[in-house]
């Protein structure tokens, strides 16, 4: 039996026969499907990635306000296009170590105050100047620079100063940070030429591929880079994106084949789309979140008594079983969960309770409807996911209000603006990241507004310290004060959920997000 497995493996890897067609036929021998997909995924991969042709994705959280800049990304579809034409210094695996990028190797000085990073030779960029030490060093300082609006300004606070010594360059802190290389690979800090001192919008990095064409909130292409410097990337001659925010347009433009692959399938539709011929759906738990977040300095939500009313207020299984249809876990009003390295599982699970609810909203002594924008831009069903959360709260005798917003401009007009909206994160590898990014005093991306002195100070002691058992305990701590007094209402952790063509060969799931965190229409290949 295991000689006709064998066959059917090498049939399926070189794409004679579909996906589906080989988990039947392997099911037909006895082999669980889970089983049968690891041992085509695990032959894919030795087959080796295939050149040439056009991949095209549909993705959703594009806007007509989006930008070429690296600082300005805010959605996962400038994520993807940053991913096509620009490179960092390191990277995440999907195992959580750190990868080597433009940087070919770091160190770290025995304090971990000072880390330096070997820049990688013989790298280019599309306008044809070489890279240097000089380039990272200039993109840092301007990720650094308050006019530039970067968000990654709060992990970038951190660095007390930064220079370049022949072919490395350094940076020096002001506390010990075991964790600074996690940093270093957020997805802002793509290195541009010149820093992108001048024209940070160009779409000019050391990418795998060129920006052809840029027509915000509706469609990117992209042709292969001749000078690459990494063979095992940019394996199409062509990639393209369409911007498709509208949930039901994603997977019609999937099933038509007008994509190869579409990112947040909406959890309702999932199963179904998976049963489409010629389709799969990709699956992975993370760090991602759906939160509805209030400014902490804006009324009513400055008072503590209401946020809390509106956290006790969310029937969170019910979202889950509901919105995410089992596709994700229950949110505790923290970012955090079991998948970050140095979680604290002895934090009580917040539940629904409208008792205690309606206790803290009269405490809180405010009177009149409580008004919460929403869009499906924020995160899949979201408008579904708010209406759930209108019914539950008014059960506890409090009137919230939904306004549902327009797509377009959501992360530009809503999002970080409004003072109480739907929004969605990722999740960041560490949580030093995840807190400098949003929850730090002086953070760009502070969607709460919670800004705290004493939060701040655990912060830095947290980076700090060496002993992850005592960083843990530091993390607890921060937790609850986040939980308890916080502006994020977090109901729910979703799985990422793509909708992938069996064309599509190459593909890993990794837990730092949908769309292989962003790098699929680099790392796939056509079968």
């Amino acid at each position: 039996m295991s000689d006709i497995i064998n066959h059917y493996v090498k049939q399926a890897a070189k794409g004679f026969i579909s996906r589906r067609e080989f988990i039947g036929r392997l099911g037909a021998l006895g082999v669980a499907a889970a089983s049968a997909n690891s041992l085509l995924a695990s032959a894919v991969r030795a087959e080796g990635p295939k050149k040439g042709g056009l991949i095209r994705a549909g993705l959703q959280g594009g806007a007509s306000t989006d930008s070429l800049d690296p600082a300005l990304s805010a959605s996962s579809v400038t994520a993807n296009v940053l991913t096509a034409f620009g490179d960092l210094l390191v990277e995440v695996s999907p195992q959580g170590e750190i990868v080597p990028r433009l940087a070919e190797s770091v160190e770290a000085s025995d304090d971990a105050k000072t880390w330096t990073f070997k820049i990688r030779k013989g790298v280019e960029f599309h306008n044809g100047k070489t890279l240097t030490p000089d380039d990272v060093l200039k993109t840092m300082q301007r990720h650094s620079n308050e006019e530039a609006q970067s968000g990654a300004l709060g992990i970038m606070r951190g660095i007390a100063s930064m220079k370049v010594d022949g072919d490395y360059f350094s940076v020096s802190l002001d506390t010990p940070n075991a964790d600074l290389p996690y940093l270093m690979a957020d997805y802002h800090l793509v290195v541009q030429p010149d820093g992108g001192m001048a024209h940070p919008a160009a779409g000019i990095g050391s990418g795998p591929y060129t920006v052809e064409v840029n027509e915000a909130g509706t469609r990117y292409a992209f042709k292969k880079f001749a000078n690459y410097w990494d063979e095992g990337r940019g394996h199409a001659d062509e990639i393209e994106i369409l911007v498709l925010n509208d949930d039901t347009a994603r997977a019609a433009a999937l099933q038509s084949g007008q994509v190869h692959f579409i990112n947040r399938v909406s959890p309702k539709i999932a199963k179904l789309l998976g049963r489409a011929p010629g389709l799969r759906i990709e699956t992975i738990s993370g760090r991602g979140h759906y939160v509805f977040v209030m400014h902490t300095d804006t009324p009513p939500f400055a008072n503590n008594d209401m946020r809390m009313a509106l956290k006790l207020a969310v029937d969170r299984q019910e979202m889950v079983d509901k919105v995410l249809r089992g596709f994700g876990s229950v949110g505790n009003d923290m970012p955090i969960n079991a998948a970050y390295p140095l979680f604290s599982g002895d934090i009580e699970q917040r539940s629904f309770d409208p008792d205690q609810a309606r206790h803290y909203y009269q405490k809180s002594g405010h009177d009149g409807p409580i008004v919460l924008k929403v869009s499906d831009a924020a995160f899949p069903s979201a408008v579904d996911a708010a209406a759930l959360y209108q019914q539950s709260a008014a059960k506890a005798g409090i009137p919230l209000e939904i306004q549902r917003v327009p797509s377009d401009g959501y992360w530009s007009e809503v999002w970080n603006k409004e003072p109480f909206c739907a929004s969605y994160w990722a999740g960041r590898p560490v949580q030093d990241q995840m807190y400098s990014t949003a929850y730090k005093s002086d953070a760009d991306w502070n969607d709460t507004r919670f800004k705290r002195e004493d939060f701040d100070a655990l912060l830095l002691q947290a980076k700090a310290e060496l002993d992850p058992i005592k960083r843990t305990s530091l993390y607890h701590e921060m937790g609850l004060m986040v939980r308890d007094e916080g502006g994020a209402i977090i109901p729910m952790f979703n799985d990422f959920i793509d909708g992938v063509s069996e064309q599509i060969g190459g593909w890993e799931g990794d837990p730092g997000g949908g769309t292989m965190f962003d790098g699929a229409l680099v790392k796939t290949w056509l079968l």
